[in-house]
């Protein structure tokens, strides 16, 4: 499964917008169908590779769409069939329909499958689950491979609701833009992999995929100090802290103090008592503190974070460290990365509503701070609306510590300066990037190993 790098993702509403937007200055709907079309013909042309097409068209545009497909793979010589739930309603798809000199068979029982099917039933346009009659005809089509267009039949495309579809894609073919559902689960799971189709619609979205990780070199005149220096504070349990601070060597910090603990995991770490922990967050070139791995909720918890927090140095919060900070993140003027998995951010923001997406922006809003609510569906937040989905990560992160080593990484990103959305989004990344490169087997250590 795969998504494009950085790009834009709308909502239903969002995408109409941009569509009318497109028409309002010169390029008419029909156009846009076209081209959408076009490219659905050229992927299932691909896919196919010479093997028997049947396209699946809907009422609504999206069917559109299918028709537009089908008369292009005729005219490349494909043997391509049609068949659709009823005849066009719009418009735009009456007239893809009468530009198919073909026939169109009807979707029932007697309806034969082919190798490749073509779902262009009902895109972004459903608002509710499919008919369980019609699911199960659509189940008894596919053969081989599903090309859906936009969406897969059955799936909200917006990411709200878990609606399952019969048809789960092998490609989706987003067009325009992504959608919600190519990047939040449940619906990413069945959209297989992603492909954007530009057809000429401009987006300017805040909300975006993952950038690809970024490389940055340390410039000629750097030192130790100006590639960031970050201070992590140890709690209980140290062996998370140790993992935080590595990775934020690796990650690219110039300096790591581990305080708290009595040996740290590389030479290059400082280790020291937890008396020093009150004269380090007065050292000016820390640059990021980041507290919560291993340290468990509690009164020293509570007075270390209440120490990093009257420093007003830039933090990395994570786990029960969250929590101890909310009273004063919520009043804002910190300058803070909150680091929650699905347990940790329901705890922290019960009032949350909507999508992920949309509980991220709250709890980002409420907090004045940017949240990385993670997951397989990674999204980053921040208060200013920008956001990142981070789908798919890596499945071998589903392992203890790594968590810790994503904490790390965003206090090294961080404590370069900077913008701290983009400091999470380039640790977000770095994480994923070398989880991908690390594979089968891997857990928290290598990470941070060489």
């Amino acid at each position: 499964m795969s998504v494009p790098a950085d790009a834009p993702i709308l909502t239903s509403s969002a995408m109409r917008d941009a569509e009318a937007a497109c028409a309002a200055s010169g390029t008419s709907l029909s156009e846009l169908m076209d081209r959408a079309g076009a490219a659905v013909a050229d992927i299932a042309w691909r896919m196919a590779a010479g093997a028997p097409v049947l396209i699946l068209c809907g009422p609504g545009n999206n069917g559109g769409d299918g028709y537009v497909a089908a008369r292009l793979l005729r005219e490349r010589g494909a043997n391509v069939r049609v068949a659709a739930l009823a005849p066009p309603t719009t418009d735009l798809a009456k007239a893809a329909r009468a530009k198919w000199a073909g026939a169109v068979e009807p979707i029932d029982e007697t309806l034969a499958p082919a190798p490749v099917a073509v779902d262009a039933l009902f895109g972004v346009g459903l608002t509710r689950p499919l008919a369980a009659e019609l699911a199960g005809r659509l189940r008894a089509l596919a053969v081989r491979r599903v090309i859906a267009v936009d969406v897969p039949s059955g799936v909200d495309a917006d990411g709200e609701h878990d609606w399952a579809p019969p048809l789960p894609a092998h490609v989706t073919v987003a067009l325009g833009a992504l959608k919600r559902a190519h990047v939040l689960l449940p619906a990413a799971q069945h959209c297989g992999r992603v492909l954007l189709a530009g057809i000429g619609i401009v987006c300017d979205a805040t909300i975006r995929t993952l950038p690809r990780p970024p490389a940055p070199l340390p410039g000629v005149t750097s030192h130790k100090f100006s590639r960031g220096m970050m201070l992590v504070r140890a709690g209980p349990m140290p062996g998370a802290a140790a993992l935080a601070a590595a990775a934020g060597l690796r990650a690219g910090a110039g300096y790591a103090v581990l305080s708290g603990a009595d040996t740290a995991p590389l030479s290059a770490i400082i280790a020291e008592d937890g008396d020093h922990y009150p004269a380090r967050l007065g050292d000016k070139r820390v640059g990021a503190v980041v507290i919560g791995p291993g340290y468990p909720a509690g009164m020293a918890l509570d007075r270390d974070v209440a120490s990093a927090i009257d420093s007003a140095r830039p933090l990395v919060l994570d786990a029960a460290a969250i929590d101890a900070a909310l009273p004063r993140l919520r009043g804002g003027g910190l300058t803070a990365i909150l680091t929650p998995h699905e347990g940790e951010f329901v705890r922290a923001f019960p009032g949350a509503e909507g999508g992920k997406i949309d509980r991220a922006l709250a709890a980002a809003a409420e907090t004045g701070s940017v949240v990385i609510y993670k997951g397989a569906d990674t999204v980053i937040a921040a208060p200013d609306g920008r956001v990142a989905a981070a789908w798919p990560g890596s499945p071998w992160l589903a392992t203890a510590g790594t968590g810790d080593v994503l904490a790390g990484a965003c206090g090294a990103m961080l404590s370069r300066g900077g913008d701290p959305f983009d400091a999470a989004v380039q640790a977000a990344a770095w994480h994923i990037a070398r989880a991908a490169h690390i594979g089968p087997g891997l857990v928290a250590d290598d990470l941070v190993g060489e």
